[in-house]
């Protein structure tokens, strides 16, 4: 039982409904990026596992960073990251027990109409990145080691710059998630890195818009990684493991991420990824 867990975590609740009525207690408790879930995915899958199978899971939103750091207690069993490196690290440590793909994304440079930097129609994040630094525009960063930072920060290698002045502004609340600061970003007329997912679910909300999009380097995987029960022996993994099996199946949770966001916004928010998927897709 997780009860200890959720005495500290009480604050959470609202963000978990219907724990009270899990299984004897029994649910998975999934660690995740915030932005699957402010995007929407990460309820669609967690119902249909549920529809199907009768074992809930649940989520907490955090940074990819803090979603990681979270899960070393183990108190979690699953986490749903975005950042490579730090994934690796996680699993390294001992925490998690392998990187596996489900799904992915891509992050777009978002800016202002008027676009003083004058970036619009650039093929490369890093040309439109050395443009602005240049040029001194306002640009906003989440700066929480979440995962959309440090995919910002890798942008920022590949152009060669580590951004620093007053034209490069670290928004204090960023690790409340992508949609608040896409949000300030549109209030500040700034320019920013953002996931094309938060950006479309906002777009109505906002008056910036995409200007630099599909190059590879902004491409966004994600994976999910069981949490060791070798070193958290209270940890679900029996549980935890089904959901990735189901999550990650062809005819199952890839459907369901294939088609998310097609009805709504007329193009999918994300994309499969899993082996088995494109084993399927002949990939």
């Amino acid at each position: 039982m997780k009860k200890g867990w959720l005495l500290l975590f009480s604050a959470l609740v609202l963000l978990l409904p219907g724990l009270g009525q899990a299984q004897e207690g029994k649910f998975v408790l999934l660690a995740s990026t915030i932005g699957p879930i402010d995007a929407g995915i990460v309820g669609a899958l967690e119902e249909g596992f549920e529809k199907e199978t009768g074992i809930r899971v649940r989520h907490v939103g955090a940074g990819t960073g803090a979603a990681l750091k979270m899960a070393e207690g183990g108190q979690f069993d699953l986490v749903l990251a975005h950042a490579k490196a730090l994934e690796e690290k996680f699993v390294q440590g001992g925490f998690g027990t392998q990187r596996i793909p489900l799904m992915y994304n891509d992050f777009v440079i978002v800016g202002p109409a008027a676009d003083p930097a004058g970036i619009k129609g650039m093929k490369t994040a890093a040309e439109a990145l050395k443009t602005i630094a240049a040029k001194g525009v306002p640009f906003i960063s989440r700066g929480d080691q979440s995962g959309t930072h440090v995919a910002e920060m890798d942008l920022w290698t590949v152009a060669g710059i580590k951004p620093a002045g007053s034209w490069y502004q670290v928004y204090e609340k960023g690790a409340s998630g992508n949609g608040p600061t896409l949000k300030y970003t549109d209030e500040k007329g700034a320019y920013t890195v953002m996931d094309r997912a938060t950006y479309l679910s906002l777009k109505k909300e906002i008056r910036i818009g995409i200007l630099v999009e599909n190059d590879t380097a902004m491409l966004n995987f994600m994976s999910l990684i069981p949490v060791n029960q070798a070193k958290f022996p209270k940890v679900y993994a029996a549980e935890a493991q089904r959901f990735v099996a189901w999550a990650t199946a062809p005819d199952k949770g890839q459907l369901i991420i294939r088609d998310f966001g097609k009805d709504r916004y007329g193009a999918p928010l994300f994309f499969p990824n899993s082996d088995a998927w494109r084993k399927s897709q002949g990939k």
